[in-house]
């Protein structure tokens, strides 16, 4: 974590924003904001892209989050869960959490160049080291001075790399949870079109995950993104892939227990928007059309 961040941007507009307005309507409204406005400072502190994390491979616990900002337990739950509700904030599968949008809270460059300042001092460090060592032990051989320069520049090459699979990490995902995460997007923007473009990249690989983990298939998948979009309940809770991920089983729960028994997922009436035909499960279109039982959605 990087001590030599001391400040980060806030909008003058940033109490215009309509997330921040619906919070300011909650019960816990000013402890939620006072929440939101130390993961900012923290993200700054972090100094690494706007995620947050004690260690790269020590994720924060609510617990922690709690007791770093001497707030209560449930009101930093409650705070987490609707900052990522609103995509606020985004949480891994190992439970590391990002700031979205991390470059309207932060000066990109100015970063980037203390980053780059504390690279060079590393190695500002390590030559004065390696002068001193020289100064005090004059049978130094040419040998010595070689492995060491050698072991230096091999420092500086794995910094390099890891920088680089930082800012370019390789996707797992393929393409048809790519166009699973669009289709949820598109559904939404529908609905509202000023709803913010989330990280696509994150939300393939939570399709992923559910089709190599939950054992679900691209169809049944494609159903619970047009099923919970066009219930109105369901349609302002799953913003996310994530969410739709943590919901299918309940979403699937209360699809088997609806009245008709099967669906039609497959090619679609082009006049009903592609989605099934409610009236009787089939689509309307001519043609041959594949049609999943619902019973077969696994738990």
């Amino acid at each position: 974590m990087s001590s030599n961040v001391k400040w980060i941007k806030l909008s003058t507009q940033m109490f215009e924003d309509e997330k921040i307005r619906l919070i300011e309507s909650m019960p816990e409204a000013d402890t939620i904001l006072i929440i939101w406005v130390k993961l900012l400072s923290q993200a700054g502190k972090t100094n690494a892209s706007g995620y947050i994390y004690l260690a790269e491979n020590i994720p924060y616990t609510d617990e922690m989050l709690a007791t770093i900002f001497n707030r209560p337990l449930n009101t930093v739950r409650l705070a987490l869960q609707t900052f990522e509700r609103f995509g606020m904030i985004e949480i891994s599968d190992d439970q590391m959490i990002c700031i979205s949008n991390w470059e309207k809270h932060q000066n990109v460059e100015g970063l980037e160049k203390i980053r780059e300042q504390n690279r060079l001092r590393k190695q500002k460090e390590r030559q004065r080291k390696k002068l001193l060592s020289m100064s005090q032990d004059s049978h130094m051989t040419v040998t010595q001075n070689h492995a060491t320069d050698k072991e230096e520049e091999k420092e500086l090459d794995i910094d390099k790399e890891k920088k680089e699979k930082k800012k370019k990490p390789s996707p797992k995902y393929e393409t048809c949870d790519i166009t699973l995460a669009e289709l949820l997007y598109n559904l939404i923007l529908k609905r509202d079109p000023k709803f913010k473009k989330p990280n696509l990249e994150k939300w393939a690989n939570d399709i992923r995950l559910m089709r190599e983990r939950d054992e679900r298939t691209p169809e049944q998948i494609e159903y619970l993104i047009k099923w919970s979009q066009e219930n109105s309940f369901w349609c302002s809770n799953i913003l996310s892939a994530s969410k739709l991920r943590d919901k299918a089983t309940t979403l699937i729960l209360q699809i088997k227990g609806e009245k008709e028994p099967k669906v039609n997922i497959g090619t679609h009436n082009k006049q009903n928007g592609g989605y099934p035909n409610e009236s009787n499960g089939t689509s309307s279109q001519s043609g041959s059309s594949e049609s999943v039982n619902l019973n077969d959605l696994s738990l």
